[in-house]
């Protein structure tokens, strides 16, 4: 697990080691697994944006006698929220990452693509990666896609609300300031 993330940690008590890949006993050479990921992996980590989803994380691995080199590949879609009508929907996600894991003495975090584990290490846990990489996938902007015909599929009422909401030009001189301009205009 990387130290000082900027993402939230999973839950320590309920690691399980499920999205570990097992470093001793590993030819060296090509390996490929696959991860499914639902709603059960993003209750791990406490107040994840994501609160569900169905995805597979595909883990392609080269182990070399001094480092492993990783190659994730994650689609699906994840359950979060909008941004303009606060309803659920789900985002697609499709992203491509590379990490590479070098042996050392210690654990190390100070490149975000390199890692480095103790050459005794028996196993490394993908999950706290894996989650990172998937919230760094999501759009800046999170909402509900267009329909075929260029119509929001957010929330009708919710939309209907925010147009009443809206404030339209505001006049641009404001009397309390008039007072003000004119004291700096003086000097």
């Amino acid at each position: 697990m990387k130290k000082d993330s900027y993402f939230c940690k999973p839950k320590f008590e309920e690691m399980s080691g499920r999205y570990a890949i097992p470093l001793s006993g590993l030819k060296e050479g090509r390996h490929t697994i696959d991860f499914e990921i639902g709603k059960e992996f993003f209750e791990q980590f406490e107040e994840s944006e994501v609160k569900g989803g169905s995805l597979i994380a595909n883990i392609e691995m080269d182990k070399r006698f001094s480092h492993l080199d990783f190659v994730l590949r994650i689609s699906g879609s994840v359950r979060i929220c909008c941004d303009r009508c606060l309803e659920m929907f789900f985002q697609p996600v499709n992203c491509e990452n590379r990490l590479l894991v070098k042996f050392g003495k210690s654990i190390e975090d100070i490149d975000p693509d390199i890692l480095s584990v103790p050459a005794d290490e028996h196993e490394l846990d993908l999950q706290q990666h894996i989650y990172e990489f998937i919230l760094l996938a999501l759009p800046i902007k999170r909402v509900h896609p267009d329909d075929n015909n260029g119509n929001s599929t957010c929330d009708p009422e919710m939309l209907k609300k925010l147009e009443e909401l809206i404030v339209e030009e505001e006049n641009e001189n404001d009397p309390r300031w008039d007072e003000l301009k004119k004291l700096m205009n003086d000097n």
